[in-house]
């Protein structure tokens, strides 16, 4: 047996590939001489047939898809030119009935006698609140411009801020820093203020607030409902009407400055529409602003004047209401239409080969490519992988049984010693082609004495 002929076993050994080869070469040129012809009859017909109408076809395709893009479009802009014109809302609006409006704390005081205003500048704050036993609330300080607070803190009517900066309590509470911040939630009062122990629990938080010494030392100073890790939702000692140092930063602070009472909320979630109706909230807002006659509301308007956003407006706020809904609606019938469109594969066929190349000319051929690279380990390896197959099967071996199983089984079936059959089933790959040969032939022998018990 030559080199040539055990990587041909080789070859024959491992998995047999077919393909065009030098059968593709031979017939190629007939092929594409009638290829050629076929082309040339076939595209004459298809532009024949091209120029019998492409618009009308194209037409008739897409014209489901535009009748109901067409459709939804005008139902959107029906949807929006229905709905009710709704004017810009602020934070804590007392004109704004959705959830995180104030319209019904606004009915309720209304229904008390105390009407409220409500403002979206610190001018015409002012100009309403220079009336006696007025209260001015400002539900957004932070869009108040510097000169804005300034004058807010000219008046001398009571003033109620909700979730304030830093800079917002320097010019309109001096005496108040903020302590931090803590989560929403109920908490009980803590201190003796009638507003808020009348109420009970209510839900604060957001900003804690610290008072300066001389402040908390006043008398008319309270800070109550205490957050944070020492007050722990439990009531803080009262000593003398105020909490006593160290039962938690307080989330509202009231004292008096210059005969104006300056109230400070930490959060305003307790005035919102949403949470009115839980625990103390309504009877805590309504305490709070008893004392009115008169309620300024200020709702600082981006893009007002006297707000540090003038004249910034976002691209959404120019477009009308209802456009991006109709957006929206727009792009989901275009991937619709595109999923409905787009090309799908269809089932597996099977097409007939090209070309039959037989399998001895496989075999040779995986045989000098075997030759022609010396790659004598991967002929090993499969002439070994395919005689320890067949061998371990009559055997009646599991697959992948250890060698060392294989080996003994071997040598007691044929009278082998186990280390030759190691060597020659498991064994290091040859150095040179006559080692490739003998191997063939070992494994050859070895197979038959086998095959013939």
């Amino acid at each position: 047996m030559t080199g040539n002929g055990a990587m041909s076993v080789a070859a024959d050994a491992a998995p047999a590939v077919t393909g065009g080869g030098a059968t593709d070469e031979a017939t190629g040129g007939a092929g594409d001489r009638r290829g050629a012809g076929d082309g040339r009859g076939a595209g004459d017909g298809t532009r024949a047939g091209a120029g019998a109408g492409p618009t009308a076809s194209a037409w008739r395709r897409w014209r489901g898809p535009a009748v109901v893009a067409g459709l939804i479009l005008v139902a959107g802009v029906v949807v929006a030119l229905l709905q009710p014109a709704r004017g810009p809302h602020g934070l804590l609006d007392p004109g704004d009935a959705s959830p995180r409006g104030t319209h019904a704390l606004a009915a309720l005081l209304a229904r008390r006698g105390q009407p409220v205003t409500r403002v979206i500048t610190a001018a015409a704050a002012a100009r309403e609140a220079r009336a006696a036993g007025s209260t001015l609330v400002v539900t957004d300080p932070g869009l108040l411009s510097r000169g804005s607070l300034t004058a807010l803190a000219r008046l001398r009517t009571g003033l109620l801020l909700v979730a304030p900066t830093r800079a917002a309590l320097a010019d309109l509470a001096p005496e108040v820093r903020p302590g931090g911040t803590a989560p929403v939630r109920s908490l009980p009062p803590g201190c003796g203020l009638p507003a808020a122990r009348l109420a009970g629990g209510a839900e604060l938080g957001g900003l804690l607030l610290r008072l300066t010494a001389d402040a908390a030392a006043q008398p008319g100073t309270w800070r109550c409902y205490p957050a944070g890790r020492r007050a722990a939702g439990q009531p803080g000692p009262v000593t003398a009407g105020r909490t006593v140092p160290g039962a938690g930063l307080p989330a509202l602070v009231r004292y008096v400055r210059a005969g104006r009472t300056i109230t400070v909320l930490g959060s305003g979630d307790v005035l919102t529409n949403a949470s009115l109706g839980r625990d103390g909230n309504a009877a805590l807002a309504l305490n709070l602003l008893a004392p009115s006659s008169r309620v300024v509301w200020l709702v600082p308007m981006p893009g007002a004047p006297g707000t540090t956003a003038s004249g910034a407006r976002s691209l959404t706020s120019l477009l009308p209401p209802g456009v991006l809904a109709v957006m929206a609606q727009l792009g989901a019938v275009v991937l619709l239409a595109a999923l409905w469109r787009a090309r799908r594969f269809g089932p597996l066929i099977a097409e007939p080969l090209p070309v039959i190349v037989r399998a001895a000319e496989t075999v040779t051929g995986h045989g000098r490519l075997y030759r022609a690279r010396r790659a004598r380990d991967r002929a090993a390896a499969a002439l070994r992988e395919a005689a320890a197959a067949r061998i371990t099967a009559r055997l009646g071996l599991p697959p992948g049984s250890p060698p060392d199983v294989i080996c003994h089984d071997l040598g007691t079936r044929t009278g082998r010693g186990p280390g030759q059959i190691q060597t020659l089933l498991f064994g290091p790959d040859p150095r040179d082609d006559a080692a490739l040969v003998a191997l063939a032939a070992d494994l050859d022998t070895l197979e038959r004495q086998v095959l013939s018990q």
